[in-house]
């Protein structure tokens, strides 16, 4: 097996110095197309101008999928390293650039043992995750159809280098968008009884919407909702005729992401039918939770403690991932994400956020042996 870790590094390094944005990774996605060209692994064309899917090995057995992410964010870093940013405002805060290079190393390992590996991996080196557009614009290229299983990983900075977190079942929530416009009739602030003013319909309907998950929900299930943007009127002396909420709800369980969905609706509708206002309801379903299967969970950590990782259990989390789409688009499917340990004592999206580069060519070895690993589990 040959070793890649100096490369690995060297790339991980380029990436990091050099973010681009979501639908904007034309460099990286150069540089990961390259090198799998040089490598002589088959590439799958997409059509999409960012993101890069490959296909390794010709076995009968069982096509996984694997899956990593490839954008920054747009922020400034402040983490004092070598290989700092080099472009203003963009930022790797989520550990994109250690899993575009993490996954890149297992490709090239598959890559040595595919006439031996009994199925087939599909490898997606995916666009604008931090969109929540990306995974969803792979999918609907069509290449997804053919593999059984999905794996994901993300870097983690709780856990130290040499360490991987995995927990069955849901580990990160559904993510839905709301926007809701109240329309009432606007009027001079001294007269408020010839409008219909629509703040006091907002302040109503936001304190009543907190009611879904406080009096509706299961106080044992994992459901947010958060009104986040509230804004109505221009000045001191004039009553507007619309005010505006957005905000998000995150649940772990479809059935409940429906039913909170479903209560939004009818509180909105009876909060404004109280005041005689309007509402318009733009509510965005975005990627579903992500729901790790046992199975392969049980599989990951044995194949974790065989390669001398630390296992631990990762926590639940409402934040939102969209590897989720990968489960459920062109069918339902099992999968597992997987949390591996990179250190560096800031969370992710934190200007100071940085990756331990100890953990990538472990992460490389351990990805490409998990793949070998459920290519060959029975079903």
């Amino acid at each position: 097996m040959a070793n890649y870790e100096e490369e690995l590094l060297a790339l991980f390094r380029t990436l990091h110095a050099h973010p681009e944005l979501g639908f904007e990774e034309f460099e990286t996605t150069k540089a990961v197309r390259q090198r799998l060209e040089q490598a002589g692994i088959e590439l799958v064309e997409t059509g999409l101008p960012t993101g890069v899917v490959c296909a390794i090995g010709h076995g009968e057995g069982r096509c996984i999928g694997l899956r990593a992410d490839m954008d920054a964010l747009p922020m400034s870093e402040e983490a004092d390293l070598p290989y700092k940013s080099c472009v203003p405002g963009k930022m790797h805060a989520c550990g994109h650039d250690f899993h575009t290079a993490a996954m890149l190393g297992a490709a090239l390992l598959l890559k040595e043992r595919e006439a031996e590996l009994p199925g087939r991996a599909l490898i997606v080196f995916q666009p604008a995750e931090e969109l929540c557009e990306g995974a969803r614009r792979v999918a609907e290229t069509g290449v997804l159809d053919e593999p059984e299983w999905f794996f994901g990983i993300h870097s983690y900075p709780e856990f130290e280098a040499g360490t991987l977190g995995l927990r069955p079942g849901a580990v990160m929530a559904s993510v839905d968008r709301f926007r809701v416009t109240l329309r009432g009739v606007g009027s001079h602030a001294a007269s408020p009884h010839k409008g219909l003013d629509p703040i006091p319909v907002m302040a109503a309907l936001i304190q009543s919407l907190q009611t879904i998950v406080s009096r509706s929900v299961n106080p044992f299930s994992p459901v947010l909702l958060s009104v986040t943007h509230a804004q109505a009127g221009t000045t001191w002396n004039i009553i507007p005729q619309e005010a505006l909420i957005e905000g998000t709800v995150r649940t772990m369980d479809e059935q409940e992401r429906a039913e909170v969905k479903e209560r939004f609706y009818r509180q909105v509708e009876g909060v404004c039918a109280a005041w005689g206002a309007h509402a318009e309801i733009d509510w965005m379903d975005g990627s579903p939770a992500v729901i790790n299967d046992p199975g392969l969970c049980a599989l990951a950590e044995s194949v974790a403690r065989e390669m001398g990782f630390e296992v631990r259990q990762q926590e639940q989390t409402l934040g939102g991932e969209d590897f989720s789409e990968y489960l459920y688009r062109p069918v339902k499917r099992p999968g597992l994400f997987v949390r591996i340990g990179t250190g560096g004592g800031y969370a992710a999206h934190h200007p100071l956020f940085t990756v331990d580069p100890a953990a990538l060519w472990p992460a490389s070895q351990y990805i490409a042996r998990l793949a070998e690993a459920a290519m060959k589990k029975q079903r």
